[in-house]
């Protein structure tokens, strides 16, 4: 298959591991889980590289959603005969690596194992397989299902929500046409372009990220340039804007005692209806003859 970006695999490793970038990552997640995914961290592993040459990384990716779910994303563009072992190893090593010494067994980490592969991994028609683990009756087919004081414990309807869940994305079998906004994260992943179409989460900013790094270093010494002096000329307008707001707080809090003032009088004048008269309510309360008319 042929590359228009040199080293593809790396540039997306890097853009999805920085914490500027977690739109990007959260937009890809969410189309593909079909819930919203909301990253609070990006977590090292035992095995994890980061250098532009590492060619066999056992954990491309690790992160960490705001429910302290694991996500591992793998990219692998070699054919690899016992990928679907590499899966479960990858997944099982996860688990063991987060549960403190000494905690109990509900301290297991959910585990979700998301891989992008460019070979022929297995056989089959789709581009895109889901795994996941239920348990079923041998004799009576039925599924075993959590028994009430666990779906309230651990807040789960299934037995299959305790488990690491696979998602396997054959990129190479995609026929390159979007019918879907997973479709268009997965037409990205294979032709490393984006078309102006395209609405499906993160992939904006992605487009954009992955425009500066196809730049050569004087047109990025240039884009920095521009983007330093953006944050320069924000913080200015945010300066001005601070002072801005210190002034019509000091403005605001004279309004707001005059009107409260005003407001306390009027309340006075409702009560004295029935009581006095006009003139007397207006000597009262310092309110005008018209306005006391008014309340009346």
């Amino acid at each position: 298959m042929s590359r228009k970006l040199v080293s593809f695999d790396w540039a997306m490793k890097k853009i999805l591991r920085q914490k500027a970038n977690f739109g990007i990552l959260e937009g890809f997640l969410t189309e593909l889980l079909k819930f919203n995914v909301k990253i609070e961290e990006i977590l090292e592993s035992e095995a994890n590289q980061e250098t532009r040459d590492d060619k066999f990384n056992r954990v491309d990716l690790l992160a960490k959603n705001e429910n302290g779910e694991l996500i591992l994303i793998e990219v692998q563009y070699n054919d690899e005969i016992d990928y679907f072992q590499r899966i479960l190893y990858g997944t099982s090593k996860l688990i063991t690596e987060y549960i403190s010494k000494g905690k109990g067994y509900t301290k297991v980490k959910k585990v979700y194992s998301v891989n992008i592969v460019y070979f022929e991994i297995g056989q089959g028609d789709d581009y895109v397989y889901y795994g996941k683990t239920e348990f079923i009756g041998l004799h009576n087919k039925d599924k075993l299902i959590p028994s009430d004081d666990q779906q309230e414990r651990f807040h789960i309807n299934s037995i299959s929500e305790i488990y690491p869940q696979y998602y396997i994305l054959r990129v190479n079998q995609f026929n390159d046409i979007a019918k879907n906004s997973l479709d268009e994260w997965i037409y990205f992943l294979k032709n490393e372009e984006i078309k102006t179409n395209f609405k499906a989460k993160g992939l904006d900013k992605a487009k954009e990220v992955l425009r500066v790094l196809k730049l050569d270093e004087t047109e990025r010494a240039k884009y920095e340039r521009r983007e330093e002096n953006k944050r320069y000329k924000e913080s200015l307008f945010y300066t001005a804007e601070i002072k801005g707001e210190k002034r019509g707080i000091k403005k605001g809090i004279k309004k707001g005692i005059e009107k409260g003032k005003k407001e306390e009088k009027i309340d006075i004048a409702k009560n004295l209806l029935d009581i006095l008269d006009i003139e007397t309510i207006s000597l009262k309360t310092g309110l005008s003859v018209n306005e006391i008319k008014r309340l009346k």
